[in-house]
């Protein structure tokens, strides 16, 4: 009786697992924008599927179809609390790329910008910021828009 409801317990708690994560890859979900080198979700962890040069997953790969400066709908950043934070990509020029130094999400003097290093998102001290490496809730980035 026991063994059956452990099994029980054991399938449950796996179809759990599976429908979690099938959740954050059906969403277009691809990791958390982070300085944390050891979180597996991080795009900066060299061997986790988010930070991985060779993963498709990962923007740290030049190839993959999510990260590159030529895609026209570059993957976008949010806060743990659904904050909209910008799009990755390297194009200087799109109104809401966190590489234009100018726009609301590039400049380093915005609130809403990653790479202000006195803001919510980008400061070294800060829980939200993605250059925090022991922020416990750095941005997140999807492909698609996730809300």
């Amino acid at each position: 009786m026991k063994s059956r409801l452990g099994v029980a317990v054991l399938a449950i708690f796996m179809l759990c697992l599976a429908s979690s994560a099938a959740a954050q890859t059906s969403g277009g979900y691809l990791g958390e924008y982070s300085a944390n080198r050891y979180d597996p979700d991080s795009t900066s962890n060299p061997y986790g599927r988010y930070g991985s040069r060779f993963s498709q997953d990962s923007i740290n790969n030049p190839f993959s179809q999510h990260f590159n400066r030529f895609n026209p709908d570059p993957p976008r950043l949010y806060g743990h609390d659904g904050t909209y934070i910008g799009r990755l990509g390297g194009n200087r020029f799109h109104p809401d790329s966190t590489a234009n130094p100018y726009g609301r999400y590039g400049s380093r003097f915005s609130p809403d910008s990653v790479n202000n290093p006195y803001g919510r998102f980008g400061s070294r001290f800060s829980p939200y910021s993605a250059t925090n490496p022991y922020a416990t809730q750095p941005p997140r980035i999807y492909a698609t828009d996730p809300y």
